[in-house]
């Protein structure tokens, strides 16, 4: 099983992509699905869960939290995460069920501020692997802090528009969600990436400049 643990959709303030189209594209390249984990907000989630049942593919409900600490990954949830206080965040996370992944720990500007040993013990994974950050060893180096903090290990495009959704995943032995969740936690995972060419850095500032010229014209759910 392959899926995309990181995707921004039209729902975040910055995407510029529908949440079929992102399923879509991760379905072309031979994916089984993806995560939805737009930027403080779940508005994404019944729009997302409706095209995965159209279009037969797994959907994993996320979301990305800005935290004083930086950004905290939300994946398997049952309802919004509501704190943006790191470690209130990802207790949050746990209490649903949820798994708690730091993402591009070492990518500036989005890094994490702080050391990821204080906060191990808080968290499940580290994404080792971001396709919309241009620079690999970032990418080494969080792969090794996930080794040294035996934590899980997950993989995500990252993307903004849905050209570049698919273009990094976590794979896994599975058959169900629950059970791609256990081989995760259970650091089972293999992590396949590629870089997104480098001018995709641009799309979510290209994505707010258009809000605010032409207004929002999603659909609040």
């Amino acid at each position: 099983m392959k899926i995309d643990l990181h995707n921004h959709s039209y729902w975040s303030g910055d995407g510029l992509s529908s949440p079929e189209k992102l399923i879509k594209e991760a379905l072309k390249k031979g994916l089984d699905g993806i995560a939805i984990t737009d930027h403080d907000t779940i508005d994404g989630w019944p729009e997302a869960i409706e095209a995965s049942k159209k279009l037969n593919a797994l959907l994993v409900l996320g979301q990305e939290i800005n935290t004083e600490k930086g950004d905290l990954l939300g994946l398997f949830l049952a309802k919004k995460v509501e704190s943006r206080k790191f470690l209130e965040a990802a207790k949050e996370i746990r209490q649903q069920g949820g798994v708690a992944i730091l993402p591009h720990p070492f990518h500036f500007p989005e890094n994490f501020q702080g050391k990821i040993k204080d906060v191990a013990k808080d968290i499940d994974g580290i994404e080792v692997f971001n396709s919309r950050g241009p620079i690999t060893l970032f990418d080494r180096m969080a792969l090794v802090a996930a080794k040294d903090n035996g934590l899980a290990m997950t993989g995500g495009s990252d993307t903004h528009v849905h050209n570049t959704c698919g273009n990094a995943y976590a794979e896994a032995d599975a058959k169900t969600l629950e059970e791609f969740k256990t081989a995760l936690l259970e650091r089972r995972t293999k992590i396949t990436g590629k870089k997104s060419p480098i001018f995709y850095l641009i799309i979510p500032t290209m994505a707010r400049t258009l809000r605010r010229v032409f207004g929002d014209k999603r659909k609040r759910k």
